[in-house]
């Protein structure tokens, strides 16, 4: 029996069916066979080279394609949503964890020390916002993801952390991060065409990028992990996703899609990689370095499943549609192109301006 695209079985759509699918159910088979058959992965070629190697550069693509997208015209809210993201997800968990340090010490509380809040708390992934955000969110909210090119890595646990040397940012990191965005976003705006060919590149390469992520993530570390980790990764979510999403109510003032806010509550994997390199700086956290990064290790996975489930339904009880807000949007501009007088409405990005005033044109043309 086939469906109304004429497959035997319906994996595809059984994906979408569970929030954030397209990047969850890979992320988690590539985990189970990078832990108990990662050898299979090994053998060479094409193989590895799609199944396991090829995280970075399909995300490359996928943030070039994502600035693709971004015109001059939405250019601001972009900006503004980074910053309300990097506030929300980064800069005040940070702070907040090092008010508790200043009571508790580096060991924290309930078993997860200071090193492994900060490692996992102020890192985002952002192939899973991006994952996330191209189902629910707006082009805004998928140009955000500049945010996690800021936050991912050790930079900001070192910063916060205070670690003498390594603490300074490597601005060539951070620049080479952003170039494939900032390159889309030109080509983007000076050829449309190009904008039209790479706008099902999310769709294509999000599956097989999460799977190479999962391939990295051992699922040893993850039970080692146990049951501080996995508080760990609740915390994350509820707490910096919980600040987004307030960042998203009120100061973007993003009504029913402030739900969204809750896709920035993730443990990026490299994260795990946070706590090595922080007792590499400063020799005091050597002692925390183990139980640190099997904690962090629990928390990317618990993100991943969590984030997505708790967007959806945020999302879901507050009556937004999924990506309905951005095809109007995208429509009322379209017709705001085509007409003069809607322009200025248009302008300002938001569904109800464009509408507006290409409701107001629709009344002038049909006047005698």
């Amino acid at each position: 029996m086939r469906d109304d695209h004429g497959s035997l079985v319906p994996l595809y759509t059984w994906m979408n069916k569970i929030p954030g699918g397209t990047m969850l159910i890979p992320l988690v088979l590539g985990s189970v066979l990078g832990t108990f058959a990662p050898a299979a992965l090994d053998i060479g070629s094409f193989t590895t080279a799609l199944f396991k190697d090829s995280a970075l550069p399909l995300i490359a693509l996928l943030i070039f394609a994502t600035g693709t997208q971004v015109t001059l015209r939405t250019g601001g809210p972009v900006l503004a949503t980074t910053g309300v993201v990097l506030l929300g997800k980064s800069l005040i968990p940070g702070l907040l964890i090092l008010a508790l340090a200043a009571v508790t010490g580096p060991d924290g509380v309930l078993g997860v020390s200071i090193l492994a809040m900060l490692a996992a708390a102020t890192n985002a992934n952002g192939g899973l916002w991006l994952a996330i955000t191209g189902q629910y969110g707006r082009a805004r909210d998928r140009g955000a993801y500049i945010s996690a090119a800021i936050n991912d890595g050790p930079f900001l646990a070192l910063l916060f952390i205070g670690a003498s040397g390594l603490g300074q940012i490597p601005l060539l990191t951070l620049v080479a991060a952003i170039i494939p965005f900032v390159l889309g976003v030109v080509v983007g705006n000076v050829d449309a065409q190009w904008r039209d060919v790479l706008k099902p590149v999310p769709s294509i390469v999000i599956p097989f990028f999460a799977f190479a992520l999962g391939t990295g993530i051992d699922l040893a570390d993850v039970a080692s992990g146990g049951l501080t980790g996995i508080l760990l990764g609740v915390a994350v979510t509820v707490v910096t996703g919980g600040l987004v999403y307030l960042g998203y109510t009120f100061i973007l003032r993003r009504g029913k899609e402030s739900g969204i806010g809750f896709a920035a509550g993730t443990a990026s994997g490299n994260g795990v990689a946070t706590p090595a390199i922080v007792a590499a700086a400063d020799p005091s956290f050597a002692s925390y370095v183990g139980t640190a990064t099997s904690q962090i290790a629990a928390s990317v996975l618990v993100t991943a499943i969590l984030a997505p489930l708790v967007t959806t339904w945020v999302l879901r009880r507050a009556g937004a549609s999924p990506a309905q807000a951005e095809k109007e949007e995208a429509a009322a501009l379209a017709r705001a192109e085509t007409r003069p007088e809607a322009a200025e409405g248009a302008a300002d990005g938001t569904v109800a301006g464009a509408a507006a005033a290409a409701e107001t044109t629709d009344t002038k043309d049909e006047r005698p």
